[in-house]
């Protein structure tokens, strides 16, 4: 073969050599693990404040990054198995919604980072060393303040003006439900009110609990914040409204679906705000260098349909600090 004619065969190979070796590979898309207490169903109204945050934040779900989602359905127990199922994933950050949920993750990983959508007293629970600075893999948004949950107890008696007793339901799988319960006590005690505490384990126990409330004679219930009653909180409010029981909620969404009145925070606009701490992550910051943050509206909302419904006049004192009216 003459030596121009093997630097032409030469040139032909390398022409057609494939050039993948050489071309960069397209970068690896985050991955975001989504925990949540409730089914996907029940929870579609608030969970989508997370996308529609990213959204916002110039993140597009399959284009930007991955999501990987794992529902308890309202069985908090399964918390921590669908928590290892998504460390074993090896996920850029975990959000998660509630305290049990972040505890779960927590338990068994220190190292991925973990956004709480409705964290209560994380200090007080260990995962984080102050709100400021919480220190370790853990940041997110607050459900609560101290004093909120005691709130509860005036908007009560603002509503039903001369109760003595009222019911309290209390999940009794969730830790923070001990924390509240012990400020509705304190609240009503200064109040010269009895309660009625009612802890549950299983959903199944839940018209069981309404039942004790009206052989007890209470005139009004509570219910505290849980993730597991977010999830039914339609047969909540159907076994109230049965037994013509006006019932008070930290969540809006309870009121959404039937409750009577609620005050506290918005569910999904905290989902929403927990994009903001994803995106921090994914740019590098350190969870334990983020400051956890308490929504900047507290809201009452009234459902004036369901107070017609049990026959409960709304006073024009409570009406007037209204923000929503439900028709």
């Amino acid at each position: 073969m003459q030596r121009r004619e093997f630097i032409a065969l030469l040139a032909g190979v390398a022409a057609a050599w494939p050039c993948n070796g050489f071309a960069q590979s397209p970068p690896k898309r985050p991955l975001i693990g989504f925990l949540l207490a409730s089914s996907k169903a029940t929870g579609a109204s608030y969970y989508s404040g997370f996308p529609l945050g990213m959204q916002e934040l110039g993140y597009l779900e399959g284009r930007d990054y991955g999501l990987e989602d794992r529902y308890a359905d309202g069985d908090t127990s399964r918390l921590p198995l669908l928590a290892e199922e998504l460390v074993r994933l090896k996920p850029d950050a975990i959000v998660t919604a509630t305290t049990p949920g972040v505890l779960a993750v927590k338990q068994i990983t220190a190292s991925i980072p973990i956004v709480g959508i409705n964290l209560t007293d994380p200090v007080g629970f260990g995962l984080a060393a102050s709100e400021a600075r919480p220190g370790a893999n853990v940041t997110g948004v607050l459900s609560r303040l101290e004093g909120l949950t005691g709130k509860l107890v005036e908007i009560a008696l603002d509503l039903m003006p001369g109760t003595d007793k009222m019911g309290v339901l209390v999940d009794a799988k969730n830790p923070v439900g001990m924390l509240e319960r012990r400020e509705i006590e304190a609240t009503a005690g200064k109040s010269k009110v009895s309660i009625v505490p009612v802890d549950i384990r299983t959903i199944d126990e839940i018209s069981g609990a309404i039942q004790t409330f009206v052989r007890e004679r209470a005139s009004i219930v509570i219910v505290l914040a849980s993730g597991r009653f977010v999830s039914v909180r339609r047969q909540i409010a159907s076994f109230a409204l049965a037994s013509r029981l006006p019932t008070v909620y930290n969540f809006r969404q309870h009121v959404e679906d039937g409750g009577l009145i609620s005050y506290g925070i918005d569910l999904r606009q905290n989902y929403r705000r927990g994009a903001y701490f994803v995106d921090k992550i994914l740019k590098g910051e350190k969870p334990g260098d983020l400051p956890m943050e308490f929504p900047t509206k507290v809201e009452l909302v009234v459902n004036a349909t369901t107070a017609k419904a049990i026959g409960v006049t709304i006073p024009p004192t409570l009406l007037a600090r209204t923000d929503e009216v439900i028709e």
